[in-house]
């Protein structure tokens, strides 16, 4: 029986296995534990964050109503987080329905709060809308004092269940009034990880600050030895988080452009910035401070009007004749960077991540609050105006001299095997979700993985050396680079704005390169690639690093593979002298056998996988923007300070 077959044969049994007797009903926070992924997304580190996200949330809607100002978060020396607002504090009435206090029912029934209907708040933000009464679930220990009307109110849970009803615990001064929240993550939840990254705190942190101009807020981890408090306070909103995406750029504009508008209650803010002679675009949208890696109608509504004012404005000036080709999406935001964010009552997210604004009204008042404030604005600034069309009439000479190139990665029927001469060994499998493409550096490599690997799910792209830099090239020459065109018809997605996700032939991407550093060099130039050129695949997670051990420790018959120097040390600590062990140092890919690469590597029943996430992809285009770009000072800068982390390098 082959693979296939016995994968049908399981399914069909698994199918023939469901009925009502499986049909749970579960009350109450139950169903929070049972299945948190549903309510948080996942229980890996990315679903202990949401915790925080979630408690934030709730302040940043009171900053939204006009009643906050400030919001501190905490991560205490035991790992657990305090978040405190300003805000009006959670009412400490009976609720009618419950006959319970207002605090306790926030806290312990899914789906009450402010944001249901009971006009609490006109603009919310909140993905999900699961808010304070996941996080009580999720976690061991909640606690959380309200001070409003004179009084401070104190309630205590455990697993989401109550433990200390909600008490006045003294007079507070009439003028006083906020929230404060402290919880302890539940280790039999999340068990991968209950360590809060305060990189990944402090990026949210920080985009919640741009994203509410005015708003103050401050994160402080006690587990480090200052324990420095971070203040986080942007008047100029967006208009400074787009200096700060572009620090590290040469700027065409003096200062960003920004608009802001209202309309059928949906506020619109818009800022954009060019650079001098970049050809990446950065594009970041939000809806309600929801970051929308998927786009959406808001989106649609920014670059419809980007693209008509611009080529208005350049018809009207005669820079564009009419006999001309008007000028494209593409060509009028080479070099840009833009950060959209729309305040929505009542959002409606759509999208395999739920992160795609779908809501028709953002589109049309979006489209229309920035065409009316761009005009005016390249009527009042000749000189920034003609820059700006100048740069995307050269854009759009590059865009045709390219169209040649583009039309190599177009598919004409499946896949175009004469574009891969020997290159791409495919697997038998049509269907892409079962589907892995793996990047394989080196020709040795790619032998042992073509041996090796699961011909039914698993195809082998062998790449030699470094592909090219697109940080630094031309779509013209980017277009030109074989291993690049051979990765974008392998995948089948298109190119640019015809890029599909949709039309992707495997739903894992898995870079494999060697662990040493030019391995890693590759890799960081594939995820430059992938983060600029292909970013649908990241924002679906359909991109991955795989995982290549740097040992194997053999004794007798004991064999382990090792993934560090700590862990070669730890292990060797625990072996008998004799025999004496054997260690073999994997400098790459290429030194394993097909058995052993598919072992230690390639199997999924034994691999680590890393998926690549929108959130890393974006932490670093920072460092890749420093590393691969023109400006040399904050590259300098960068090796300097981080020098001295770097122990042993391979010659």
């Amino acid at each position: 029986m082959t693979d296939q077959e016995k994968a049908l044969e399981a399914k069909e049994e698994k199918a023939a296995e469901y009925d009502a007797s499986q049909i749970q009903v579960l009350e109450g926070l139950e169903a929070v534990r049972k299945r948190p992924g549903m309510y948080i997304g996942s229980t890996s580190t990315q679903g202990l964050h949401h915790l925080v996200w979630e408690i934030i949330d709730n302040g940043i809607d009171e900053a939204l109503a006009g009643f906050a100002s400030e919001i501190n978060v905490t991560v205490e020396p035991d790992n657990s987080v305090t978040v405190i607002d300003d805000g009006r504090g959670i009412p400490v009435d009976i609720q009618k329905k419950t006959g319970r206090p207002a605090l306790e029912t926030v806290f312990t029934i899914l789906h009450a709060g402010g944001k249901f209907g009971g006009g609490g708040y006109k603009v919310s933000g909140g993905l999900h809308g699961v808010g304070a009464s996941v996080v009580n679930a999720l976690s061991t220990e909640l606690d959380a004092v309200v001070t409003r009307g004179g009084k401070r109110y104190y309630i205590d849970f455990t697993r989401g269940k109550v433990k200390t009803p909600m008490k006045v615990i003294g007079d507070a001064p009439e003028h006083e009034h906020g929230t404060k929240v402290h919880f302890v993550p539940d280790p039999d939840i999340f068990t991968e990880t209950t360590v809060y990254d305060d990189k990944i705190l402090t990026q949210r942190i920080r985009e919640l600050a741009f994203l509410n101009k005015g708003l103050k807020l401050t994160f402080t981890d006690k587990r480090a030895d200052t324990a420095e408090k971070l203040v986080f306070h942007y008047e100029g909103g967006i208009r400074e988080y787009v200096e700060f995406l572009d620090r590290k750029k040469e700027n065409l504009l003096k200062e960003p452009i920004y608009v802001e508008g209202q309309a059928k209650g949906i506020t619109v803010e818009v800022s954009l910035q060019y650079t001098t002679n970049g050809f990446n675009t950065t594009l970041m949208t939000f809806a309600n401070n929801i970051h929308t890696y998927e786009g959406g109608t808001h989106e649609t509504g920014f670059k419809t009007a980007l693209t008509r004012v611009i080529n208005d404005y350049a018809r009207k000036s005669g820079a564009l004749k009419e006999s001309d080709e008007a000028l494209s999406g593409e060509d009028v935001r080479e070099g840009m960077t833009a950060v959209v964010s729309v305040k929505h009552p009542d959002p409606q997210f759509e999208g395999q991540t739920k992160t795609k604004l779908g809501n028709a009204d953002a589109r049309t008042v979006t489209d229309r609050t920035f065409s009316e404030h761009l005009n005016k604005y390249l009527m009042e600034h000749p000189t920034e105006a003609r820059q700006i069309v100048d740069k995307a009439m050269l854009a759009n000479k590059a865009r045709a001299a390219a169209k040649r190139a583009r039309e190599v990665t177009r598919k004409k029927s499946g896949l175009e095997i004469s574009n891969l001469p020997g290159k791409l060994a495919d697997n038998s499998s049509k269907d892409p979700e079962i589907s892995e493409l793996f990047i394989v550096e080196g020709d040795s490599a790619g032998g042992s993985a073509k041996s090796g690997r699961s011909r039914l799910t698993q195809a082998i792209l062998p790449i030699r050396g470094k592909i090219l830099n697109v940080e630094k090239a031309s779509m013209e020459r980017i277009l030109a680079n074989e291993e690049i065109r051979t990765l974008f018809t392998a995948m089948g997605t298109g190119f640019g704005e015809e890029f599909d996700v949709k039309k992707a032939r495997y739903h894992k991407l898995i870079i494999m390169t060697d662990a040493d550093v030019d391995g890693a060099h590759i890799r960081t130039l594939l995820l430059t690639l992938i983060y600029r050129y292909m970013r649908p695949l990241l924002d679906a997670g359909f991109v991955y690093i795989a995982q290549p051990p740097l040992y194997r420790v053999r004794q007798g018959k004991m064999m382990r593979y090792i993934d560090s120097d700590e862990e070669l040390t730890e292990v060797l600590g625990t072996l008998q002298p004799s025999p004496k062990p054997e260690i073999q140092r994997y400098k790459g890919l290429g030194e394993m056998d097909a058995s052993q690469l598919w072992e230690t590597t390639m199997d999924p029943e034994k691999r680590r996988l890393l998926r690549v996430s929108p959130e890393d992809a974006e932490a670093a285009d920072g460092i890749f923007e420093m590393l691969m770009g023109d400006k040399v000072e904050p590259r300098r800068k960068f090796i300097e300070e981080n020098a001295k982390y770097v122990e042993n390098l391979d010659a």
